[in-house]
């Protein structure tokens, strides 16, 4: 049987996955590594980690699934996005990668969109506000505040850039990832140097473009002595880590929606539209070239759950945890007794962009016991992402009355029965929600080796577990405190602002 290895290349590991064409998922393998945060809002990773992780994961799920290395067909990549690596001329590594948790370019961030008239008009013109989080802002911090390291500086790649060249010996900027630069063209494909020159950027430090299913090269003999593969497999660019979900989502058609419940989450809309992000929405390039992704990120979704473990039971964000909180949380009535919980621990995305805004329980009162905290966490990541879906609704048309989803929120039935009552969706769970990125890049690598025409074809292997149908009644008794949740942030500004 032939198969196709995927990497889901996160923040706090990297998976292997070794998937057939007909989105089976043989075997799985992981390997952590460490974040570094050497000042205050700084957060870095050393790429050599995850290529360790990448050889160590690849041979690990070959010899799970007693896999010979002739029966890979093909490897490809889901990253994390939104991440900084600069190379000289040597293609050699000048310093660490900046991380997409990085928060050092605040100001810049204010700045660039002050030059293009102020956050409306920037996200008219990028597709999306900006904060200090993402990469045009790190470009100018880099420029401004490390000008040596800025003109040694051959070549800028992110985590998938990095990947391809160690994988294939090329250097290449993959679609999905450069559209999150705001130096991409959704519509031409290609770099927009005009923008670029504007905000002092050297066109030349970006590297040629490739779409996510096309075939960057074959793996060189050095690679693949590290992997455990053949020499000359072909390597796919693979996309993004959310790109490469919606897919695995099984959501690749028009107006379909998926729900990422991990460490972040995300609400994911794949469409032929290019609309204008608003209220921390973004459209991004999706893995499909002919459509794009809507999305809006949370920061801190099932990373909540995990503080909860942590801090209000002492215990191991683990399986046996969680269900002990999940039996908590179902004899906890609706509502939390009244209690209110923030989940913007680390900054937020959407609906509010805001790298300022942190977490807190408010209207706690001497009345409300673990469980009712407990709940209120569960039931705080819902409203945030019912306030997601319900802009979504409004501003673009999509109302995504079903929801495929992934991560591993999504095996927590009782969470998902809030979420569905919480924002009147139903919620089709799929067969293999944590590894649906990887399971994503696979189907992406199938379209690149001519295995399926076009990615909206391998929707037809991706097939959901269950369904949760939200319950009318509860939804309607969620109203209150529903319109009470989306009071907070403008209630707590001034405050994260003061404070932070």
């Amino acid at each position: 049987m032939e198969y196709i290895l995927a990497h889901d290349v996160g923040t706090t590991g990297t998976k292997a996955v070794l998937v057939s064409p007909a989105g089976e998922v043989a075997a799985t393998a992981y390997a952590p590594y460490p974040t570094s945060y050497p000042r205050p809002l700084w957060a870095e990773q050393e790429p050599a980690d995850w290529w360790r992780a990448v050889g160590q994961t690849a041979r690990e799920v070959l010899e799970r699934a007693r896999v010979p290395a002739s029966s890979v067909i093909g490897l490809t990549f889901a990253s994390q996005m939104l991440d900084i690596i600069a190379l000289d001329a040597q293609r050699e590594l000048l310093g660490t990668c900046i991380s997409w948790l990085d928060c050092r370019a605040g100001e810049d961030a204010r700045r660039i969109m002050g030059r293009l008239g102020g956050p409306s008009i920037f996200a008219a013109l990028v597709g999306g506000t900006i904060t200090g989080k993402d990469m045009l802002p790190k470009y100018v911090w880099l420029k401004r505040n490390a000008p040596d390291m800025y003109a040694r500086t051959k070549i800028f790649i992110d985590c998938t850039g990095y990947l391809l060249l160690r994988a294939t010996g090329r250097v290449a900027f993959e679609w999905t990832t450069a559209s999150v630069t705001g130096l991409f063209g959704l519509k031409s494909k290609t770099w927009d140097e005009g923008l670029m020159r504007f905000f002092g950027l050297d066109p030349s430090k970006f590297p040629e473009l490739v779409g996510s299913t096309e075939v960057v090269g074959n793996l060189s003999s050095e690679a693949a002595g590290h992997l455990g593969l053949l020499s000359g497999t072909p390597v796919i660019a693979g996309a993004g880590d959310a790109p490469c979900a919606a897919v695995g989502a099984g959501a690749a058609g028009e107006g379909e929606g998926h729900l990422c419940l991990g460490t972040s989450g995300f609400v994911g809309v794949m469409t032929h539209r290019r609309v204008t992000g608003r209220h921390g929405l973004a459209t991004i390039q999706s893995a499909d070239a002919e459509k794009n992704l809507l999305i809006g990120e949370m920061e801190t979704c099932g990373e909540c759950l995990n503080w909860g473990a942590r801090e209000l039971y002492g215990r191991a964000a683990d399986a046996e945890t969680f269900a002990m909180m999940d039996a908590q949380v179902e004899t906890t009535p609706p509502g939390a007794g009244g209690l209110l919980f923030a989940p913007w621990m680390y900054g937020e995305r959407c609906p509010i962009g805001d790298e300022r805004a942190r977490a807190g329980f408010v209207n706690l009162g001497a009345n409300h016991r673990r469980s009712n905290m407990t709940r209120a966490i569960y039931e705080g990541v819902a409203f945030n992402l019912r306030w997601i879906l319900d802009e979504v609704q409004s501003l673009y048309g999509f109302a995504c009355p079903s929801l495929r989803v992934i991560g591993g929120g999504a095996k927590g039935r009782p969470w998902l029965r809030i979420i569905a009552d919480i924002t009147g969706r139903r919620l089709e769970p799929t067969q293999h929600p944590q590894e649906a990125a990887a399971v994503g890049a696979a189907m992406v690598g199938a379209v690149g080796l001519g295995l399926y025409p076009n990615i909206e074809a391998t929707r037809q292997v991706i097939q959901p577990s269950e369904m949760v149908t939200p319950d009318a009644e509860q939804h309607d008794a969620y109203a209150r405190a529903y319109r009470a949740f989306k009071s907070l942030y403008p209630s707590l500004r001034g405050l994260f602002h003061t404070m932070n």
